[in-house]
């Protein structure tokens, strides 16, 4: 069988967008991959976070993994911070990039080219700690939305470059994007992915807003003057986003679903959106809390981190030796 992992941060409240883009793939592909799930704390702190703030998003973040449907039966699912190993790799993996490899990833490419003042040095080089959490486990493919394609790219760069140098010793793993809902927009900019870090709460849906008030961030949404339901992101990125939605939650083909609101106005596009959405959610978090409430998490983690740390340090001793580090037997 082969091997898939990703994670994902614990900063801020999950939304849709990430359940789309990301957690749906990790349910359905569970069955087909040995997979790996991890919670990415440590490359939360590249900027500031509040201790009590980062510690229950991590709590409803796993939560919320199990509530989707992810099953720790099938899954690893482990805190990255509960692994050292991944932190030691980081390094090394860091000594083997270059500082021009490193300035074009994307966020501090943003950042930099907005003047933004007091970028960490961690915010510089948390790619080769990402590449370190890939290639620990010998992934095969990492399921990742289009604007994180570059990540894996340079971990395939790096990884080769080791291979290289020193023997074969690190898997080349291979970006897996959904052909759908790989980017789900902001509702009043679909412009712009939906975030966390939105700063118009009617653009975002959290996966823990009241299902009610996600239903009337549907109705609000931004559309356009064209008056006709087709799936066109360029000329129609509203009414595209919002059949997005529609179909990566009801499971309906965007093809059918342009075709059956032929005639109709956008407000019958919103209304049977918002409806979905609603229940969606309404199920969602009837799941979280029941899983909350049951006190199950630590032991999900306490087998998770122990499995994976015994993955992580046969993988770390095999570069170590590839270094020379290791001189006792």
């Amino acid at each position: 069988m082969q091997t898939m992992l990703s994670g994902i941060k614990p900063t801020g409240r999950l939304t849709l967008g990430n359940y789309i883009g990301a957690i749906r793939q990790f349910v359905e592909y569970q069955d087909e991959y040995e997979m790996y799930i991890f919670i990415a704390n440590l490359h939360a702190i590249t900027v500031a976070q509040d201790p009590k703030e980062l510690k229950q998003n991590t709590k409803d973040l796993i939560a919320l993994y199990l509530a989707s449907g992810l099953d720790p039966e099938k899954v690893t699912l482990f805190l990255q911070s509960d692994v050292h190993q991944h932190a030691e790799l980081g390094w090394i993996l860091t000594c083997h990039s270059y500082m021009g490899e490193l300035q074009r990833m994307t966020q501090y490419k943003d950042k930099t080219a907005k003047g933004e003042t007091g970028i960490t040095a961690g915010l510089f080089t948390y790619p080769c700690l990402m590449a370190a959490d890939i290639l620990m486990y010998d992934a095969d493919y990492v399921p990742v939305g289009v604007d994180q394609k570059q990540h894996v790219e340079l971990t395939r760069d790096i990884a080769e470059r080791f291979n290289n140098r020193y023997g074969e010793t690190f898997r080349i793993p291979q970006p897996l994007t959904p052909k759908i809902g790989a980017k789900i927009y902001s509702l009043q900019n679909p412009t712009k992915k939906m975030s966390k870090s939105e700063e118009n709460p009617k653009g975002t849906i959290d996966l823990l807003d009241d299902p009610g008030v996600a239903r009337k961030k549907i109705m609000s949404a931004v559309t356009d003057s064209l008056s006709t339901i087709q799936y066109d992101p360029d000329t129609q990125p509203g009414v595209s986003n919002l059949l997005m939605i529609h179909s990566s939650l009801s499971g309906e083909s965007l093809e059918s679903l342009v075709s059956r609101f032929q005639g109709k106005g956008y407000g019958d596009l919103k209304k049977e959106t918002g409806g979905i959405v609603f229940d969606f959610l309404s199920d969602l978090q009837s799941r979280y809390r029941d899983i909350i409430a049951s006190g199950k998490i630590d032991e999900i983690l306490r087998e998770g981190n122990e499995k994976a740390s015994r993955i992580a340090e046969r993988k770390l001793r095999k570069v170590k030796k590839k270094l020379g580090f290791q001189i006792l037997k």
